[in-house]
């Protein structure tokens, strides 16, 4: 007997099916089908041939393949009885519950008393499926391996492209080949990383930014992943994501995997990332004040570091205002004796000896400037070198002979005493003063990977959130380290790099923009001479970079010469005109002609306006610059479109583009089947150019 489900939404579906009560397989997932489409011939219609040197009948690529049914890849469970030795599981169907854009599958191993239970929601509003998985045995059992929901990958296509990165260098993309055999990436860091982003794209063949079929995924935890493509030897293709293996150390009754999100598009990678972009905005992230436009934002760290000194800080907190910055961040050195990064983490008490009457006097000027107030913790951490490490070693995660990251160990969050602590030490914080942001930080990896430290942390926050929902919180972990859904569901913000470098970011603000929507992402105009790549870069290009997400100052304001605070002014006040519709605003990476051209186009969401974003990163192979196309217009509408930075332009650019000169207004056709054409400029410079509905 054939069983067979479907979910749908207005531009894709996905189709379920299994037969003799085994595990279902993903046998139809692309664009939407016939309401009237015959799922059971479908389903037959799946099934390929067998011939010589196979066996009889070809095993399912399940939901979570099993080795009991012969199959010849990964498995999607692995599981051992406490004294080691291993289970076979072998599920058979035990019922299905079915609501609106929800489906829930329950299978029974009766011999091994495993139940397994997959459950898949797809949203008609964000084109987003997710789903996930649960294991659940009679007696404890340990766990390897659990994936979230397995599926079969397209063989239309040649590319799988995951990420790499670094500390100031993440959202790196790599293009891999499909071949026999298994791409397998696993993050043992103990938190997404900065090197192992928990995202896969699987493009069809021509498929770019801005046209063809692609596939994306996202994995929504935060403690280490494990990601297999594997394509088989009769040539069908897996996904698998789960936790990365053998993370859970105690044996359990329960495992359950992380929410796998995922989305297929027909328009392209953007058409992903649109998905990913307003599934987060939207269904993840929740908003302490909604009504309120995201405040520009100033850090302090770059300007002081640890050296706080409350009439310098009134300074610099006065000339942040006059910037146009509306929230002032208090970043590392505020609490015990944190002189430097080698003592006092995890002693939060405010340090009198640098605010000898507390926050309050710097928090009371601020508020003063009509700025908010934010405040920098690193809650999971600890220094040996500390009041709270002296009086409990024990709370240390990991070995006493560990590798120090930054001269600190990570407090183990699984123990309940370690949990109240920094809840009643935050609590107290946050209760005695007027703060309504927390910058989150977490500077290094666990010394072991464990996913008892991520639920412990998970459940922190929600502490923390629940009791004080107006407080803002922005994930960081050295930069990029700790971005993901799952961290999202808890915070509002993320930290994307600790490279404030123009140049660097707006590489990583491109690849990052396929999951990440602008409201989440802060990017800061950093420093002249940046602190980390050592580059010097014009305030014109530092000043839009940032614009293209939450912007925010992160440098000495008292370093800007008076045509950088102008040029800052203006870029500012730029952005605050129209932050309310980029809130919700579509990014969509372009596709650029000339490989040195970086560039977006933040389009409105009932696309009556837009904003693109064209950043040149090096010198161009041709002299002057190729046309670039835009996307996602109505080609029989009529745009204006204005270069609304015209003045940037320089003395080599000599012809006489009309932009340098006055508004032009073309149609949607043209301008993404030609193209605009801007002005010639030097590498490592913007241009901004605004368009708006006839």
């Amino acid at each position: 007997m054939t069983i067979c489900w479907r979910l749908d939404d207005s531009r894709q579906t996905i189709v379920l099916g299994s037969e003799k009560d085994h595990l279902p397989e993903v046998v139809y997932w692309g664009p939407r089908l016939h309401e009237d489409e015959d799922l059971d011939v479908l389903f037959e219609a799946h099934s390929i041939d067998v011939t010589g040197g196979m066996l009889d009948q070809n095993p399912e690529l399940s939901i979570c393949p099993e080795e009991t049914r012969s199959f010849p890849g990964q498995p999607g469970l692995v599981v051992r009885n406490t004294d080691g030795s291993p289970l076979l599981p072998k599920f058979c169907f035990k019922k299905a519950i079915e609501n609106e854009n929800e489906l829930e599958l329950i299978y029974e191993d009766q011999q091994n008393s495993f139940t397994y239970n997959a459950t898949f929601k797809i949203d008609e509003i964000t084109h987003v499926i997710t789903s996930f998985a649960n294991i659940t045995a009679s007696r404890p059992i340990y766990l390897q391996w659990l994936a979230a929901p397995v599926v079969p990958a397209p063989q239309n296509g040649e590319d799988i492209i995951d990420f790499s990165g670094r500390w100031c260098g993440e959202f790196q993309l790599n293009r891999t080949k499909w071949s026999p055999g298994i791409r397998h990436r696993e993050n043992r860091t103990g938190r997404t990383g900065h090197e192992h982003f928990p995202g896969l794209i699987l493009p069809c063949y021509g498929a770019t930014n801005t046209s063809g079929h692609a596939y994306a995924f996202h994995y929504g935890w935060s403690g280490g992943h494990r990601m297999i493509a594997e394509e088989l030897p009769d040539g069908r293709r897996q996904i698998q994501i789960g936790n990365a293996s053998q993370i859970e150390i105690e044996p359990k009754m329960k495992f359950e995997s992380g929410p796998l999100y995922s989305t297929f598009s027909d328009n392209g990678i953007n058409g992903c990332a649109v998905a990913f972009q307003r599934h987060a905005r939207d269904q993840i992230v929740s908003w302490p004040k909604p009504e309120n436009p995201r405040p520009v934002h100033y850090n302090c760290w770059e300007a002081v570091y640890f050296n706080h000194d409350l009439e310098e800080l009134k300074d610099i907190a006065k000339r942040a205002s006059k910037l146009g910055a509306e929230r002032f961040v208090l970043d590392d050195g505020w609490f015990g004796s944190r002189d430097d990064d080698t003592q006092a983490l995890s002693d939060w008490e405010v340090d009198l000896r640098k605010y000898p009457t507390g926050l309050t006097p710097l928090i009371e000027y601020v508020h003063s400037l009509g700025m908010g107030f934010g405040i920098w913790f690193e809650p999971e951490m600890i220094n040996p070198n500390s009041d709270v490490y002296r009086a409990h070693p024990e709370w240390a995660l990991g070995n006493e002979d560990q590798i120090l990251g930054r001269h600190q160990m990570v407090l183990n969050m699984a123990l309940p005493e370690v949990r109240s602590y920094l809840f009643e030490r935050i609590s107290t914080i946050l209760s005695d003063n007027a703060i309504d942001y927390i910058k989150w930080d977490h500077n290094r990896v666990l010394p072991m990977p464990d996913a008892a430290q991520t639920r412990g942390s998970y459940a922190l926050l929600d502490e923390l959130r629940q009791t004080f929902s107006e407080v803002e919180i922005e994930s960081c972990a050295s930069g990029g380290g700790r971005i993901d859904f799952g961290i999202l569901k808890r915070t509002q913000r993320v930290w994307l790099s600790d490279s404030n470098d123009a140049l660097e970011r707006l590489l990583m603000q491109h690849n990052a923009a396929i999951f990440l929507p602008s409201v989440v992402t802060g990017s800061h105009v950093g420093p002249r001479k940046c602190h980390t790549s050592g580059r010097e870069l014009d305030i014109r290009f530092r000043a839009w970079v940032a614009a293209q997400r939450h912007l925010g100052f992160e440098m000495d304001p008292r370093e800007l010469t008076v045509e950088e605070m102008k040029v800052l002014r203006d870029v500012t006040t730029w952005w605050k005109s129209n932050r309310d519709w980029m809130f919700n605003a579509d990014i969509l990476r372009l596709d650029s002609a000339d490989s040195s051209v970086i560039a977006e186009q933040q389009l409105s969401r009932d696309g009556d306006r837009f904003v693109v974003f064209a950043g040149k990163a090096t010198t161009s192979t041709q002299i002057v610059p190729r046309p670039l196309e835009l996307t996602g217009l109505n080609p029989n509408s009529m745009y204006q479109i204005e270069l609304i930075n015209k003045e940037d332009c320089l003395g080599l650019s000599r012809g006489n583009p009309i932009l340098k000169y006055k508004p032009i207004k073309l149609s949607g056709s043209y301008l993404m089947n030609q193209g605009i054409t801007l002005p010639w400029s030097f590498p490592e410079s913007m241009w901004v150019l605004e368009g708006k509905l006839l």
